[in-house]
């Protein structure tokens, strides 16, 4: 079962989205003045925050570029998508193959009207305004369902977005995932990651503090085992859950989350 969540299509510039502040942190310029300053008061705990940003963008870059390459992936779905940058998912899967699919899913009104004019001139993706949680009404798009060929492999993407999910039997992480995954066929990955803290103060803290900021648009930062859970019926690809800058760095140079009050953590999972 699905609950209906109703969809905003006007865009408040009061109060902070995560989609916005995310972009704050990627050096972007789609944020206004209560995103920055909801990022310069959750950096007074937790610190390593734009690092963390930064490494779970290049995370997704690699985990697109792998799936594209190594196991020949040419569809995506990506659930919370957030606002354009460089380098977004269907630019680095069709560097691999230019007829790659990729359907964009966001909450925001603002991804929405960005999305769609950066991707004006290209018929091979799209973005569409639901709630991630709304598994239904996600796959029986009309956008969906003209892209994405659902009897092949596909790659649903959730990367940092299961943090803004509140728990729930019905419409919790798990019960999304379970949605999604009875939809795939065999040889479909799933990549999911999200904010994790071995801390409970630091968890009790960033929760809260997100709650309040997005006003109740935020679920909890959880723990490693938590996010463990999602991928039992799953073949998790190597290196396993980890630390999302240390899932395949391009070079041993790369940078890597030097403080660990929170991290992003997760990975890639087959369906058998």
């Amino acid at each position: 079962m699905e609950t209906g969540n109703k969809l905003s299509t006007s865009i408040d510039a009061t109060v902070p989205t995560a989609a916005r502040m995310y972009d704050h942190y990627l050096g972007g310029k789609d944020n206004y003045a209560a995103d920055r300053a909801a990022c310069e008061e959750l950096d007074k705990v937790v610190p390593s925050t734009r690092r963390l940003a930064v490494n779970n963008r290049r995370f997704l870059q690699r985990v697109v570029k792998t799936l594209a390459a190594e196991h020949g992936i040419r569809q995506f779905l990506d659930h919370g998508s957030g606002l354009p940058t460089q380098d977004n998912v269907h630019q680095v899967a069709q560097r691999i193959d230019p007829e790659t699919h990729v359907v964009y899913v966001d909450n925001d009104p603002m991804v929405l009207v960005h999305g769609r004019a950066l991707l004006e001139q290209d018929e091979r993706t799209a973005v569409i305004h639901a709630d991630m949680r709304e598994t239904d009404v996600i796959f029986s798009h009309p956008e969906t369902q003209r892209l994405i060929d659902f009897d092949q492999p596909v790659a649903v993407l959730f990367n940092s977005v299961m943090h803004c999910i509140p728990d729930s039997e019905t419409d919790g992480p798990q019960a999304v995932v379970r949605r999604v995954a009875e939809r795939l066929v065999p040889g479909s990955f799933l990549v999911m990651c999200q904010l994790v803290s071995e801390d409970p103060e630091v968890r009790e803290f960033v929760t809260n503090f997100m709650d309040q900021a997005t006003q109740g648009h935020w679920g909890r930062v959880r723990q490693e085992k938590d996010v463990a859970e999602w991928f039992e019926d799953l073949d998790v690809l190597d290196p396993g859950l980890v630390e999302v800058s240390t899932w395949r760095p391009d070079t041993e140079v790369a940078p890597r989350q030097l403080t660990h009050e929170w991290i992003e953590f997760g990975g890639v999972g087959r369906l058998r």
